[in-house]
């Protein structure tokens, strides 16, 4: 009877393994596009590739944001060896700003970055119950304090700090801070086009009662109360921006993630009522999942934390802590006796790396009339004291002629970018991610002048 039960397992082992192999090969085949190797895969040998199904009802909103409903793992081991045709079907997938650029900085750090945790610690939901945010790692406060200190790009005094879960946790918090919840109606959110494509999505998500999405500031003429994001430089096309509707019934919410010397010069510090910040974008370390809001009111700043707490009781204190390492790293770099050697300091190198890869970028447009890119005013930097254009962390492209469509012609040429119309802007517009990995961007600036009509 024993070795019935044995043979039988094993059978039932052999069938299961058959039927799993078989949802893989199906999962991989069944895709609706002809599915290209991409540059990041071929790099990575045991990469996944991810692809999006779109689902009928949510497609418009999704493709807002460019966030799949649901998504295919292809279980394929992927070879670094090129492909018979050189790199020419190689995908080139810049859609996304994942900062992998940053990567090289800081395997150089070593132990002077790594944090070990011991199974002990951090077990408690609470960091700190005198601050208004309680699940804020007070050395994560210091980190960050000393930072904008150093770099001279936001006043951090008498403020209180709110740490989230990214700033787009962050974002939704401040909007249920300052929506009230007696209006007449949902609170207007505007921005001024062309706007973060994730700002319409993350505001209208929930279908909240307290807010809505009120599209491009430049067209909002209500007279009724609203709350305006500013993002300075601006997410995607890089300007320095200012309010835009100037309303006596208006809130303004600063987006300052991109503030940070290696993008533009810092020209004062940030002192305005509610500052958003992210260590996605100032450090690279978007897998870390930590932003900070820097907040002058306290009420503010506990509606804030309140969302947060009923949103994921807290923020996880292993991210802070390895957030607040980092930071300090990077202060104490800015402070070195040899602040301008690269390897010490990061925003130097940071700086360095944008500025080549901006020349690259201009080079490589400046030879077909195919394409355009927006011009910077020089301005100097009371950080670093160079004086300087803009460097944004995404390449704002436009299409010339009678291209009218840019994301479409330039996918047909596996170049992957995120279209004009998801910012409130023209569709021969695309944004372009400028912190891919080297070889990625080597590969962009490469294709790009061989593109023809």
């Amino acid at each position: 009877m024993a070795d019935y039960y044995v043979s039988f397992l094993k059978n039932v082992l052999v069938v299961s393994l058959a039927m799993n192999m078989g949802l893989i090969w199906r999962m991989r085949y069944e895709d609706e596009e002809n599915v290209t190797p991409s540059l990041g895969n071929m790099l990575h040998p045991h990469g996944f590739g991810l692809y999006a199904q779109k689902n009928s009802r949510m497609q418009e909103e999704e493709e807002e944001a460019h966030a799949s409903k649901k998504t295919q793992i292809l279980a394929t081991t992927l070879s670094s060896a090129a492909p018979p045709d050189g790199l020419k079907s190689v995908v080139i997938n810049l859609d996304h700003g994942d900062p992998t650029m940053y990567e090289e900085f800081w395997k150089q750090k070593g132990e002077e970055t790594t944090v070990v945790t011991s199974s002990w610690q951090h077990i408690s939901y609470f960091s700190d119950v005198n601050n208004v945010c309680w699940f804020l790692e007070p050395g994560l406060v210091s980190a960050i304090t000393a930072l904008h200190r150093t770099v001279g790009n936001a006043v951090t005094e008498g403020r209180h700090i709110v740490v989230g879960t990214g700033s787009s946790q962050l974002y939704q918090a401040a909007l249920y801070a300052l929506s009230p919840v007696d209006g007449p109606g949902p609170m207007n959110v505007v921005s001024a086009a062309p706007f973060y494509s994730s700002y319409p999505l993350m505001t209208d998500y929930l279908k909240s009662g307290l807010h809505k999405w009120a599209g491009d500031a430049y067209k909002f003429n209500k007279k009724e109360p609203y709350i305006e994001l500013v993002t300075s430089p601006n997410n995607p096309d890089g300007f320095t921006r200012q309010d835009v509707v100037k309303g006596d019934k208006g809130i303004l919410i600063h987006d300052l993630a991109y503030y940070w010397p290696q993008y533009t010069p810092i020209l004062s510090p940030a002192d305005y009522d509610i500052m958003l910040f992210t260590v996605s974008k100032s450090t690279g370390h978007a897998g870390s999942r930590i932003g900070w809001a820097v907040v002058k009111d306290r009420e503010i700043a506990k509606k804030m934390t309140t969302f947060i707490e009923i949103n994921t009781i807290g923020v996880s204190k292993e991210s802070q802590i390895r957030a607040a390492k980092i930071l300090q790293a990077v202060s104490d770099g800015c402070s070195h006796p040899n602040r301008k050697e690269a390897e010490t300091n990061f925003f130097d190198y940071s700086y360095n790396l944008m500025a080549e890869r901006w020349k690259r970028i201009r080079e490589a447009v400046n030879k077909t009339a195919l394409f355009s890119l927006p011009s910077f005013p020089q301005e100097t930097c009371s950080f670093s004291g160079r004086t300087f254009g803009q460097l944004p962390a995404f390449a704002w492209l436009k299409c010339e002629g009678e291209i009218d469509d840019c994301e479409s012609f330039l996918r047909r040429h596996k170049v992957i970018t995120r279209n004009g119309k998801h910012f409130g802007a023209s569709m021969k517009y695309v944004r372009v991610s400028m912190l891919s990995r080297e070889s990625e961007f080597k590969l962009l600036t490469e294709r790009l002048p061989a593109i023809k009509t």
